[in-house]
């Protein structure tokens, strides 16, 4: 199964941006989405942002994500 998770773009540089989630920052490509701006919400997939997400969509697939990883124990035995 693939997971894409929504980010928020922070800053771009040529084909490169830094995106936050859950207050982590990392570099993701943005070569299959040239039209995301600074200010987007984009689904990241290994490395890559694949879609351009609205932000309505983005909380709430963020808000789902956290609500399924609270039904986790913190420990794996």
């Amino acid at each position: 199964m693939c997971l894409a998770i929504p980010a928020l773009i922070r800053s771009i540089e040529g084909y490169r941006a830094e995106v936050e989630i859950g207050g982590v920052k990392r570099v993701v490509g943005l070569q299959l989405v040239p039209q995301a701006k600074i200010g987007d919400y984009v689904l990241i997939h290994t490395g890559y942002a694949i879609s351009v997400v609205d932000e309505e969509e983005a909380q709430e697939t963020l808000r789902l994500l956290a609500e399924l990883a609270e039904t986790y124990p913190d420990e794996i035995p």
